[in-house]
């Protein structure tokens, strides 16, 4: 069961990212603030949940939350900075996009920048423990779905609307076969040394 926060006197924004793994398209991160006491039954870490689970508290999450934002950077901007720094980035943007000050956050992982003079705490698999994160969680996933299944109608043959990019044979074999696009990340290994692949 999700604990709904840490301090109980303080206002709480849960924040996650999608897509640090993925080999093409950004990296997308959230923050939200839920009300005092908020609980749903079927909320939880983004990945335990079924699609439709998600696209079903996405709605809630975006109705009720107090503030909610979700920021994004591209794969090019992550080749500049490094996967870390692009997500952590992304994070200080939704956070700056909040409609609602928080005076406390909730940082899913082990690794944070300080956000102004706003004070963190990093929780490992955070996504999992803490309602805040969760909610954060299924906004970044949700919404980065949303975007690869957009930009998969320009490049199909990756079956980007499936594996949202994200490192299967599918779309190794896909990269192999008809090379890279301007979504992909040049500065990740695209092609593992596989014999299976060629």
């Amino acid at each position: 069961m999700l604990l709904p926060c840490l301090h109980e006197e303080l206002v709480e924004a849960g924040c996650d990212e999608a897509g640090r793994g993925a080999l093409a398209g950004p990296v997308f991160a959230a923050a939200v603030i839920l009300p005092k006491g908020f609980a749903h039954p079927m909320l939880d870490d983004s990945k335990k949940l079924t699609a439709k689970q998600r696209e079903k508290l996405r709605r809630i999450i975006e109705q009720e939350a107090l503030a909610w934002a979700v920021a994004s950077l591209s794969a090019a901007e992550i080749d500049r900075l490094n996967i870390l720094r692009a997500s952590i980035t992304a994070m200080h943007n939704a956070i700056s996009q909040l409609s609602t000050t928080p005076s406390f956050l909730l940082i899913d992982g082990n690794r944070f920048c300080k956000y102004g003079n706003i004070p963190h705490q990093c929780i490992v698999k955070g996504d999992g423990k803490y309602a805040p994160i969760a909610a954060a969680s299924i906004l970044a996933k949700t919404h980065r779905d949303e975007y690869m299944k957009r930009i998969a109608a320009e490049y199909p043959q990756y079956g980007w609307d499936k594996n949202m990019a994200y490192p299967t044979a599918a779309h190794r074999e896909a990269i192999r076969k008809f090379g890279t696009t301007p979504y992909h990340r040049m500065s990740y290994t695209l092609l593992r040394d596989d014999p299976s692949l060629f």
